[in-house]
């Protein structure tokens, strides 16, 4: 069976509007709402949204790679990028600046032309020492072929699952041409639908050894803040793909292995941002939490390990409670200075002790109607 980009039309992609078209309304409803929502929460809280969503944005897109990247080196670059306070956050690394410098380059301008140079600047952000791991790559250009057929995989190293190959080398100039022509170019379609076909059709291409996929979601990323009209992000679609990246990586196998009727994979993606964006209002309300939160602690600071340890557990991935060797462990102190930190926290009313005691000693952070008035 031929790969969709070997049939005699490739790419003329044809689907049915109708099989979609009632989630898509709702998508862009929800749009509509959270958007007016984040306006009305002023620049501080709005920016804090952003940065927030931002920031699971980056990690989620690299965990779909299987890289986990540091939260914390994540918020701190882009709070540095965007000229931010970043006291007591982590410098972050270079290959977590790379990543950072092209979604907000993405999300940033996404009002301007997404042309070669551009793509390639990406490209060269995510490996600045020209390798994948120990593997040198083609680095800033599209590749060579030269290592062999570019093969899609997931998986772990030893247990990969091709899901398609890609273009020959050959065809990646006049490919990649068509592709950035047709996504500048003005579209009577929906910008949500040319989101979804923008997202498949570079995965399709494939023009680069590695880093396709965090920059294909990076296009997607670009398309949706053009759809929304906004710099600001405050719903992350690599989040929800993350969640369901099983589910993401059979949609891609199938189509690939189809026909140029890609109804399948857009209904998939509109229902995959349909349920993302149900779950932004949890975002938000973390958002509110966290401000009303160091709003409080600000009014006496804390130490920067306390501050690193509250930040993360203000993270929506954190689970469980806080114990001191798990401070000990995060804060990279001794059992000691972590005991003195939380007992610290504890007296101020920030960390509450929870019921059980003796060796399952455990903290919980204080929801805002128990924070003790300074």
């Amino acid at each position: 069976m031929a790969y969709i980009h070997q049939l005699p039309h490739w790419p003329a992609f044809i689907w049915d509007a109708q099989a979609f078209t009632q989630n898509l309304a709702a998508v862009r409803y929800k749009q509509g709402k959270h958007l007016g929502k984040m306006e009305a929460l002023g620049f501080e809280l709005r920016t804090n949204a952003s940065i927030t969503t931002l920031t699971s944005e980056i990690v989620k897109s690299s965990a779909i790679e299987g890289e986990q990247l540091n939260t914390e080196e994540v918020r701190s670059s882009i709070s540095r990028k965007l000229g931010l306070d970043v006291a007591g956050l982590p410098k972050p690394s270079r290959e977590v600046e790379g990543i950072v410098e092209i979604m907000l380059d993405a999300t940033q301008k996404f009002d301007q032309p997404l042309t070669e140079e551009r793509i390639c600047s990406w490209h060269f952000a995510l490996f600045p020492t020209g390798r994948s791991g120990m593997q040198p790559i083609t680095v800033g250009s599209w590749r060579t072929d030269e290592y062999g057929s570019m093969q899609v995989v997931s998986g772990a190293l030893g247990k990969e699952r091709v899901h398609f190959q890609a273009p020959v080398a050959t065809r990646l100039n006049a490919e990649m041409k068509r592709f950035l022509d047709w996504f500048n170019s003005p579209s009577d379609i929906d910008p949500i639908l040319k989101s979804a076909v923008a997202h498949l059709w570079f995965i399709t291409i494939h023009p680069f050894d590695d880093g396709n996929g965090r920059i294909a979601r990076a296009i997607t990323e670009m398309a949706l803040s053009r759809a929304d009209g906004s710099k600001e992000r405050f719903y992350s679609m690599s989040t929800g793909i993350e969640e369901e990246r099983k589910e993401y990586y059979l949609q891609l196998e199938s189509t690939q292995r189809g026909s140029l009727d890609i109804t399948s994979w857009i209904a998939w993606f509109i229902e995959c941002l349909n349920r993302t964006l149900s779950n932004s209002d949890e975002l938000l309300a973390v958002v509110l939490r966290k401000a009303h939160l160091w709003r409080h602690i600000n009014a006496t600071p804390v130490n920067q390990r306390q501050r690193l340890l509250i930040n993360r557990m203000l993270e929506h991935d954190w689970k469980g409670h806080l114990t001191t060797s798990k401070y000990a462990l995060l804060a990279k102190c001794s059992q000691d200075t972590a005991l003195n930190d939380v007992k610290e926290l504890v007296a101020r009313g920030i960390l509450i002790l929870n019921e059980r005691g003796g060796r399952s000693t455990s903290y919980r952070l204080a929801n805002p109607n128990e924070l003790q008035t300074p």
